[in-house]
């Protein structure tokens, strides 16, 4: 049985942190894993007293900028594959400010068994703290199968900034089958339901009404209290070669939704670049 890595306010523990599933029965077998996160606020600074590594999640620390504490999340191992069932838990206590990142690219890849894979990200962030979850791109490749969900949970005064880039196979092959599902519930209350799917048996998902001829795809999140709840919505990019990008208000609340399309990663990242200075200009709502 492989192991995690658990730190708790500096020392370090050996804990159990992986179930492998008998590879007698392939459509059980692949890996278990939940890392986590948890962000606190001491008075002064962040810090992150609790780093639990798991599975092909290796968690490190890196230098703290300007009161926020920052975290890496490194691949220890290929994931996830077919049959794995991977989580991600990051808490931002109040007044914490807390950014997580991956340092490589997520490729989704066949496994061993016909069971698709998944791969659940949970963010929890409290009063006043701010969270951003900025990973690099996920790779859907050829026969691959992944279920991916993002589910936020935000307190009324609480921030976030996500941002995701998926590429669907990579040249000259044709994707995996890929569903994303994201959840946003901010003081129990909903602020988005948002399901995709592309790929396999994913019905008209490269039709003009999806993607069309795009392989590339976005989308960002910001939530943030200071933001207004009535700006109009905004098209970005007016050359279908370089993609489209639109930027859409959720009702009843100080958040907006941005998803872009286009051809290559490249293009997807300055589209939500371009968003987010769209967002960072909006006049401040007064409190």
């Amino acid at each position: 049985m492989a192991e995690g890595r658990e730190t708790d306010s500096g020392r370090a523990n050996e804990a159990p942190a992986v179930v492998r599933r008998p590879a007698t029965d392939p459509e059980l077998s692949g890996v278990q894993a939940t890392a986590i996160i948890r962000a606190a606020h001491n008075g002064s600074t962040t810090t992150v007293p609790r780093l639990r590594s798991s599975g092909p999640f290796h968690l490190h620390r890196t230098q703290p900028r300007n009161g926020w504490a920052r975290v890496s999340v490194i691949s220890a191992m290929c994931a996830p594959l077919g049959g794995d069932r991977l989580a991600l838990d990051i808490t931002a206590e109040e007044h914490a400010k807390l950014e997580v990142s991956t340092a490589a690219a997520t490729i989704a890849l066949p496994g061993a068994t016909t069971a698709p894979a998944t791969y659940d990200v949970r963010l929890t962030v409290a009063d006043h703290a701010i969270l951003t979850w900025l990973p690099k791109p996920l790779i859907s490749v050829q026969n691959s199968t992944l279920h991916q969900t993002c589910t936020v949970h935000l307190a009324p005064t609480a921030a976030v900034i996500l941002r995701e880039e998926q590429l669907l196979g990579r040249t000259p092959e044709p994707p995996g089958h890929l569903t994303m599902r994201l959840t946003v519930h901010r003081g129990g209350r909903p602020v988005l339901d948002q399901h995709t799917a592309y790929g396999g048996t994913a019905p008209a998902w490269d039709g003009p009404a999806v993607l069309g001829g795009y392989r590339a795809t976005g989308q960002l999140l910001v939530v943030d209290p200071y933001l207004p709840c009535d700006h109009p919505p905004i098209l970005i990019g007016d050359d279908p070669e370089a993609g489209h990008a639109v930027l859409t208000p959720l009702a009843q609340h100080p958040a907006y939704l941005v998803t872009a399309t286009a051809r290559s990663l490249h293009d997807v990242g300055k589209l939500l670049d371009t968003a987010l200075e769209h967002i960072k200009g909006m006049e401040p709502r007064s409190t």
